[in-house]
């Protein structure tokens, strides 16, 4: 097996704990509408799966709705203004990123999250300075589970997908990861439902914590 080199993680769910600040700005809209909030453990299956997800749960619309885009901009315009309220790291995943630093091994971020947000949220958690590389979902035309934007990650990296592991916590990162010829970790205390089974999508390896993934690198 090649030695890993790099290392590519996905974002919400996996690196930063984000579903507080996304459900917050969703029970914003709600009670605007004079809706109950939903309870984070409700929301916390959908934090990964982007606003789409989110505004269905929480609204019933979806992209053919009448009002979806409007109400995606007013969503985004909501989480705009708190997305860094609450988020941080998981635990465990600064010990992560410390060990691949001082080990001088190339580290990225592959998210289909909206570059509005990206990266202003790395900015104020002094991530950007520190990983070699940030895909988000508007980078390319393409996104996961698509395989491009980890292979423009390995190629901006000058690093071969078969020495890269990607690291996420959905049946889109194994999908991604796989097609691209990366090695895939799945972070089982990531964003996933109690109605999957995440050990069905055959991903490479599986971790409890963060500090986990420092024995697969």
């Amino acid at each position: 097996m090649n030695k890993i080199k790099n290392v590519l993680f996905d974002l919400d769910g996996t690196m930063l704990d984000t579903v507080q600040d996304l459900g917050n700005s969703l029970n914003s809209m709600r009670r605007h509408r004079n809706m109950p909030d939903i309870p984070t453990d409700i929301i916390r299956p959908y934090a990964g799966m982007g606003a789409k997800a989110l505004l269905k749960i929480a609204f019933g619309v979806d992209d053919h709705s009448d009002e979806y885009k409007e109400m995606l901009e007013e969503f985004f315009n909501a989480y705009q203004s708190r997305m860094t309220e609450t988020t941080t790291l998981f635990p465990g995943m600064e010990k992560v990123l410390q060990h691949l630093d001082n080990n001088q091994i190339s580290w990225g971020i592959v998210t289909n999250k909206p570059s509005r947000f990206t990266v202003d949220l790395l900015d104020v958690l002094d991530l950007t300075r520190r990983t070699n590389c940030i895909i988000c979902g508007d980078t390319l035309a393409k996104r996961k589970p698509h395989p491009e934007p980890i292979l423009e990650a390995c190629k901006i990296l000058n690093q071969n997908p078969e020495n890269t592991i990607y690291v996420g916590d959905t049946l889109t990162d194994v999908t991604a990861s796989k097609a691209a010829g990366t090695r895939s970790l799945v972070v089982l205390y990531g964003y996933i439902g109690p109605e999957e089974n995440p050990y069905n999508w055959q991903a490479d390896a599986y971790v409890k914590t963060a500090d986990e993934i420092i024995n697969w690198i």
